[in-house]
């Protein structure tokens, strides 16, 4: 069973993303230590919270891993992506792991 990982930038007073050093940098070191481990990965950037109303989120990355173990191995692998995250925003990310679905 497929299993994803999704990081959650929320937007909140004195917060910043800087999206050209995660897409630049951040994402590379995910896709070196971790990469192997991962089916696919989608980066949403946060356009709007719905029709006229801002984004709630920065971006949500998302990782699909083939089963747990996968994850597991990724996770074991991420301790250089986790020590970058100061690098490009002063966001606590919100994590959802959760299985896939459709």
């Amino acid at each position: 069973m497929s299993v994803s990982l999704q990081v959650i930038y929320p937007i909140s007073e004195g917060t910043d993303f800087d999206f050209d050093y995660y897409l630049g940098t951040h994402m590379p070191l995910v896709a070196e230590h971790m990469g192997p481990h991962i089916e696919r990965t989608l980066v949403t950037k946060g356009l709007a919270g719905g029709p006229k109303t801002p984004p709630g989120h920065y971006a949500v990355a998302t990782m699909v891993f083939a089963d747990a173990a996968a994850m597991d191995a990724a996770m074991r692998a991420s301790g250089p992506v986790m020590a970058d995250v100061a690098n490009f925003t002063n966001v606590q990310p919100q994590i959802l792991v959760g299985e896939v679905i459709a």
